[in-house]
């Protein structure tokens, strides 16, 4: 909520054709991180133009990997505000008024599609790319360089309720919810998934455990991969400064502090285990006083190290 401001904020997502799956999935780490860079890009180059914005917007995105039968359907979703700032800081109002569209949707298509496959030859020429087993991938690039990449431009969001509601349920899903899941056999899984190609209509679907697993597992991303990924005015370095400055500019009330919860409240809420009660009475609380540990996380500092009881306050450090 600290973070939004009074403009209007856009929903958009950069989809890759589907005969560039395979190449993906064999390399997504760079692959991933392409996609990425190719939607800020796009974003970021068409808002630089005056006749669309002539700033720098706040970006929020994240990717996701699944479509709704478990496929493998890599896309960003990104949430993109209307407004931004310029080179020198000061805020800049949305330029259309009604807010029915960010940017033209085939400058849009155009741009990302460019983007990704100039960057995507460059990784192919440096043999950066894994392609075993993968044939006549130069005619694929060529036939795609030829044809439109779908970006979706939805509808602006109605209000902040609506884009932290986006928020909640979309960052932090698996590929697959439970409620989806409405039969497990002794063989097989059924789930409900919506059919886009049939009026998004609700539509059951039967696998064995084996393909299950296999199509779930597709979706578990590659170790310390950043999901959700901000940009423009909202890139980290910098941006409570910038938010601020946006804030005074604008005559509104200072952001809201951010709420730190303690991480023993985050164990308890998790687990429903107080990991700071004394193991021996279960009614003291054990504090850690301080501690130093060094980059291969041992200790070699501990007389700092105290541990005390908060009911025995005579009980010797430990």
């Amino acid at each position: 909520m600290s973070e939004l401001l009074p403009t209007t904020y856009y929903h958009l997502v950069f989809t890759l054709p589907p005969e560039l799956r395979s190449l993906v999935m064999g390399n997504r780490t760079i692959l991933f991180n392409l996609l990425f860079d190719a939607g800020h890009h796009t974003i970021n180059k068409l808002s630089a133009d005056k006749k669309w914005l002539g700033a720098k917007p706040g970006i929020v995105s994240i990717l996701h990997t699944n479509g709704q039968d478990l496929s493998f359907h890599p896309h960003i979703h990104c949430i993109v505000s209307g407004g931004g700032i310029n080179a020198a800081g000061n805020w800049v109002k949305e330029k259309r008024a009604n807010g029915n569209y960010l940017f033209p949707k085939p400058k849009m298509e155009k741009e990302y599609k460019l983007y990704f496959l100039k960057k995507m030859q460059t990784l192919l020429d440096q043999e950066k790319l894994k392609t075993a087993g993968l044939t006549d991938l130069k005619n694929t690039i060529d036939r795609l360089s030829k044809i439109r990449w779908n970006v979706h431009a939805n509808a602006p969001f109605g209000g902040p309720a609506q884009i932290l509601e986006y928020l909640g349920r979309y960052t932090h899903k698996t590929a697959i919810t439970a409620h989806r899941v409405k039969e497990i056999t002794g063989t097989t899984i059924t789930f409900t998934y919506k059919d886009y190609a049939d009026g998004k209509k609700q539509k059951p679907m039967k696998l064995s455990h084996e393909e299950f697993a296999k199509r779930f597992e597709q979706h578990i991303l590659p170790k310390r991969f950043v999901k959700i990924r901000h940009g423009g005015y909202l890139a980290h370095n910098g941006k409570n400064k910038r938010i601020t400055a946006i804030h005074q500019q604008l005559s509104l009330p200072q952001p809201m502090p951010k709420v730190v919860i303690p991480f023993s409240l985050q164990m308890l809420q998790r687990t429903g285990v107080d990991y700071t009660l004394c193991q021996k009475c279960k009614e003291g609380k054990m504090e850690i006083i301080a501690s130093y540990l060094n980059h291969n996380g041992r200790l070699v500092n501990i007389k700092d190290l105290t541990r005390r009881s908060t009911k025995n306050k005579a009980s010797p450090p430990i």
